[in-house]
């Protein structure tokens, strides 16, 4: 009875593989032969080795050659104007004093409930509102009320996106250094705009606001210098996220 034995495969060329059979009977053994079969169509082999789409987000409304970088604020070493309570154990305990001490305790505040911080003092916020009294700092989530961050781009080119939150009242001011004739664009990716200031204090845009219109904001840099991309908030805050690009204009 003859044995079939695959024994290995040679190689690949092009669309075809080469296979290499022995075949047995007993003890003896024929000279090896091959023949040729034909492999998937070429396309179909293309398609397995592609990676799968992955989920759009803020990264891929730029080229991936932009390389943006992301950009967001400090979130500690500065003041607190306002806080939301944030605890795992929750109600959260209001106390007398920054100190967990048997009686101390005036009051407790449920998840997501504002208080006003007046003073910070070794991890404990001081709150005027709702209750007087000490809060622990990590069972609130807080921000600061004002940032000033310049933007650095990659050295693979001028795009990037910022994204942060101000809880409360306060300015988060973002600073970009452009040289007269670039053009800059401001893609709006969250739900707040921010004010474009120019090196001189000049208000140039805001969120373009007409029906149906996108939150996006394209134009030429009259001058060179610092400009300020600025958020404020006069009440509870918000979060935001919008596209940073700069690029040389030609025709300049």
């Amino acid at each position: 009875m003859l044995k079939l034995i695959i024994t290995g495969i040679a190689g690949f060329a092009s669309a075809t593989s080469i296979a290499y059979f022995t075949i047995q009977s007993g003890s003896s053994q024929f000279a090896s032969h091959y023949f040729q079969t034909q492999t998937l169509d070429s396309n179909l082999v293309s398609e397995q080795v592609k990676s799968s789409s992955s989920t759009l987000n803020s990264s891929d409304l730029v080229s991936q050659k932009s390389s943006p970088v992301i950009v967001t604020p400090a979130t500690s070493g500065c003041k607190i104007v306002m806080a939301i309570v944030d605890d795992p154990e929750a109600p959260l305990n209001v106390r007398s004093s920054p100190e967990v001490k048997e009686g101390n305790i005036v009051g407790q505040l449920n998840n997501n409930t504002f208080v006003s911080v007046t003073d910070e003092e070794s991890g404990w916020l001081q709150i005027t509102n709702p209750v007087t009294g000490w809060v622990a700092k990590n069972r609130t989530h807080s921000s600061c009320a004002k940032v000033d961050k310049t933007i650095t781009f990659s050295p693979e080119g001028d795009v990037a996106i910022v994204k942060g939150e101000i809880i409360g009242t306060g300015n988060h001011n973002y600073l970009v250094r452009m040289i007269q004739g670039q053009a800059l664009t401001i893609k709006n990716l969250g739900d707040v705009f921010p004010a474009i200031i120019s090196p001189d204090g000049q208000l140039m845009a805001r969120e373009p606001n007409a029906e149906g219109e996108e939150s996006e904001w394209t134009g030429i840099i009259p001058v060179s210098g610092v400009y300020t991309l600025r958020l404020d908030s006069n009440f509870r805050g918000f979060e935001y996220e919008f596209l940073v690009q700069i690029e040389d204009n030609e025709n300049y």
